[in-house]
């Protein structure tokens, strides 16, 4: 049995502008000094307590968990007005509806996403029934922790080395590899390519149709 986790945020969807949106006003709304866009950036994937105290530059202390709070308040307020801002990239339904056709092979998420926003998300672009196991910050640590890794193998049944991470952070490359998995980083978003690689990354793709190949490739080695 293979199976194939992919992070959300910059691998599968483009959701990059709304969240350093709103961590942006969630900042001003607390009278702190704001994130840059970059460093909004490289905090993408993190649970979001861990990513805020990233930003603060501090542990999950309780101001923190006040701000992640906020931040989803906000989040979900502009839904109404985010249609077409967290979108599929080019490729990706149409490589889940190809690898979802793999003999012996089950496909999962793991991101830093809630399990509500992975639901909604899912079914808002109709590949919910493609996922068989979700793992988020719900029930999990945030990454690079490899509870997600290890909680999926165990849910389906899949060894380490028939599994793979598809992410785009040195966050997902690190805990496919604290949890003795492959993983493949995508080039379209958060963490460059050489970051990637550094942190160990087995195969780099920089289009959805290079990702078939490239699992096959590091599922066969």
């Amino acid at each position: 049995m293979k199976l194939i986790m992919f992070d959300m945020d910059g691998t599968l969807l483009d959701t990059e502008a709304l969240i350093v949106e709103h961590m942006t006003t969630t900042f001003e709304a607390a009278g702190l000094e704001t994130p840059t866009t970059a460093q909004s950036r490289r905090v993408i994937g993190l649970s979001l307590p861990v990513a805020i105290a990233r930003l603060l530059g501090t542990e999950v202390t309780p101001l923190a968990e006040q701000l992640a709070d906020d931040y989803r308040g906000r989040y979900r307020a502009s839904l109404v007005q985010a249609e077409g801002r967290e979108g599929l990239f080019p490729g990706a339904r149409e490589a889940l509806d190809f690898l979802a056709t793999w003999p012996d092979t089950l496909l999962g998420i793991a991101t830093g996403k809630g399990l509500s926003g992975v639901h909604r998300l899912t079914q808002l672009h109709g590949i919910a029934g493609h996922f068989v196991t979700l793992q988020t910050p719900d029930h999990n640590p945030s990454k690079p922790h490899p509870g997600m890794m290890l909680r999926g193998m165990a849910e389906t049944g899949a060894e380490a080395r028939d599994t793979v991470i598809i992410g785009d952070t040195t966050f997902d490359i690190e805990m496919g590899k604290a949890a003795g998995t492959k993983a493949i980083g995508v080039t379209w978003g958060h963490h460059d390519p050489h970051e990637l690689l550094a942190a160990g990354a087995d195969l780099l793709v920089e289009t959805y149709a290079d990702l078939p190949l490239a699992i096959k490739k590091v599922l066969e080695s």
